[in-house]
Parts: C-alpha cells; sequence; structure tokens
C-alpha cells in the first residue's frame, strides 16, 4: 500500500460588515461575521481540502474545474467543488484529514465537533478521520487581527 501526503491553504478577507453574504466554514453558517470577498462562497475550509486534494491528483480544482462552475453556470456552493475534487481521486483513499483554521472571529472553539461531522459526512469519512484546530494566533497577522480567515489542510491517502 502506497500512502501520499497532500497540503492545501486558502485564505479571504471579510467583506464590510453589514454585507447580506454569510460567512460559511466547514459547510456551517457563522452568523456572527461577515461574509469572505471571494466569487465564490468563500468557504476557505473546503477550499483548503480542495487544494491538499490538488496536491495529491494534479487536478486543478480551484483555478481550474471550480472556476467554470462558478464563472460559467453561477455555482458558488463550495461542496460542489469539494465532490468535484473527491471525484478525481479514483483508487486513492482519504485515511485522515488535518485542518488548521486561523481566525480572530467568529468564534469556532463551540462549533468544531459539529464542523467535524459536517466534513466527515461530505468526505464520506468517520468523524475520526477529520481533525480540526482553530487559532486567533494572538494577533501576530491579519487574521489574527480579525481581518480575514486563513485555512490549511493536510490529508493521508492510501492507494492500493
Amino acid at each position: 500500500m502506497k500512502y501520499r501526503t497532500g497540503l492545501g491553504q486558502d485564505s479571504h478577507r471579510f467583506l464590510p460588515e453589514g454585507s447580506t453574504k454569510p460567512c460559511i466554514l466547514g459547510g456551517l453558517i457563522f452568523e456572527e461575521a461577515p461574509g469572505m470577498a471571494s466569487d465564490s462562497d468563500g468557504d476557505v475550509v473546503l477550499h483548503a481540502i480542495c487544494n491538499a486534494i490538488t496536491s495529491v491528483t494534479g487536478v486543478q480544482i480551484l483555478g481550474g474545474i471550480a472556476d467554470d462552475l462558478c464563472q460559467k453556470d453561477g455555482i458558488t456552493d463550495s461542496q460542489v467543488y469539494l465532490e468535484k475534487a473527491l471525484e478525481t481521486l479514483e483508487r486513492q483513499k482519504i485515511e485522515h484529514i488535518a485542518i488548521a483554521i486561523e481566525a480572530k472571529r467568529p468564534r469556532l472553539q463551540h462549533r468544531i465537533e459539529e464542523m467535524r461531522s459536517k466534513i466527515a459526512a461530505l468526505m464520506h469519512l468517520k468523524i475520526m478521520q477529520v481533525g480540526i484546530t482553530a487559532t486567533a494566533s494572538n494577533g501576530l497577522t491579519e487574521f489574527g487581527l480579525g481581518e480575514g480567515i486563513q485555512c490549511i489542510c493536510i490529508i493521508t491517502v492510501t492507494e492500493n
């Protein structure tokens, strides 16, 4: 059995306060923060996962398949992008996914388990295969200052 590791990252700035676009992270809506500046729904968590899958398969999801779905078909739901990314894995099986979110806002700790469950369901994994950490980085970066959100994702896949 061969193991491969994928690394993905994504970040977006917040839209101005009062924007009607919701803040979506890991497929969940967070009412306490404005949405992200993005052509899509701006879900940095699902985007980082897509980028991690791209680093395993070489198939460009964001900047490729997702851009076509968004621009040509008006599909802005990152869950659809993730479905397309998962299709590119073919014989590879995701064993574990590790997600690190850097954000001052919204507060994430009270919804980490819900996010783990949502991502596990979207990816057809067991909840124990999804790990999520969150930090505000003590205000050391623009994400820690509350200007946006950054997400880094590592996936481990096997291939028979």
